[in-house]
């Protein structure tokens, strides 16, 4: 499991062979691409780098996401993406028998992966699903949610898709499918199985699909795509372009820590500098940090991802950081 950062003499994309990128808040925003997102993927992919596209929405099928990658530049098949919905449906046909109904408490992704699955998608808990799978759809209605839960409290399996309790946009973070699972869960006592990140078995089907020999996970967020990447014993690149801001990097759990952060996918076309330490100075690029308890003394200046490494560098170094200190110096890097 990261405790530290890392430093890359090369390039990433000359380091790894596949990039399992996440989408939201990573590649893409609201319906619209992260600046400069489309060309480092061009560019990446044109090093040799093989792009994989790792999303815990289960709402749009792989052909969509293809479809909507490619209209903004970004090289991209039906086969480069991964949902949590296939993650999903590999999970139930493992645990029950070909054309067994499934209630669905989602969208077209979920019931287009059970379909490739040879599961049965049903609608309503008179059909008697052995299991409920629900993912994130804005089309989710109460009925819905009330047949999934009347699925799961006369004894259905319950698995979800993902945990994701919110979802980036660009009026910032709406409910995601992690909050809408406890409107069943609560109702019935019974917590789902998880298949999307931080959870094994999306990456697994990530790596398995792929054939990555020495991926890289590339996310947002620190409690799914970073999480996820530690738990299979995966290197990780956080970008700050959605869900994770400097402060809340550096005060990351040991669980949480990625192997690299960069402000956006161009980190993965660029060496990433070591950060130095000596007698409780850590040192990048232009920036000093010092630590004095549980206190962050940043000094210096410079490309602001090189401080925020010192500062992750020093924070992650002993527990107790305050959570005031990491506000505090990633706003002087904001202001530097």
């Amino acid at each position: 499991m990261t405790s530290t950062l890392r430093g890359s003499a090369e390039p990433l994309d000359t380091t790894y062979d596949v990039a399992l990128l996440d989408l939201d808040g990573t590649v893409y925003l609201a319906g619209a691409a992260i600046a400069g997102a489309p060309e480092a993927l061009r560019k990446a992919a044109a090093a040799g780098m093989r792009l994989a596209y790792v999303t815990n929405n289960a709402f749009r099928t792989p052909a969509a996401i293809a479809a909507l990658l490619v209209g903004f530049g970004v090289p991209a098949t039906p086969q480069d993406v991964v949902t949590s919905a296939q993650a999903a449906a590999r999970m139930l046909a493992e645990r029950l028998p070909a054309g067994a109904p499934v209630l669905v408490v989602g969208g077209t992704g979920l019931r287009m992966a059970l379909r490739e699955h040879g599961l049965r998608p049903v609608s309503t808990a008179i059909e008697r699903p052995q299991a409920v799978v629900q993912g994130y759809s804005p089309d989710i209605t109460y009925s819905l949610l009330e047949e999934g839960g009347l699925a799961v409290a006369a004894g259905a399996l319950f698995v979800a898709s993902n945990p994701d309790r919110t979802l980036p946009t660009r009026r910032g973070n709406q409910p995601g499918n992690g909050s809408f699972i406890q409107v069943i869960a609560t109702a019935t006592g019974q917590q789902p199985l998880v298949a999307g990140k931080p959870e094994p078995p999306l990456q697994r089907e990530s790596v398995l699909r792929t054939g990555a020999k020495h991926p890289i996970v590339v996310g947002d967020r620190l409690d799914t795509d970073i999480e996820g990447a530690n738990r299979v014993d995966l290197d990780s690149l956080l970008v700050l372009t959605g869900v994770t801001s400097p402060a809340e990097a550096i005060l990351a759990p040991p669980a949480q820590r990625p192997t690299y952060v960069a402000e956006d996918l161009a980190g993965l076309l660029e060496p990433h500098p070591a950060v130095a330490s000596q007698d409780g100075t850590y040192r990048c690029g232009g920036w000093t940090v010092r630590r004095d308890g549980d206190q962050l003394d940043l000094a210096g200046a410079g490309d602001r991802t090189d401080g925020l490494r010192a500062l992750c560098a020093a924070a992650w170094a002993a527990d107790g950081v305050s959570a005031e200190s990491a506000r505090s110096a990633a706003q002087r890097l904001d202001n530097a």
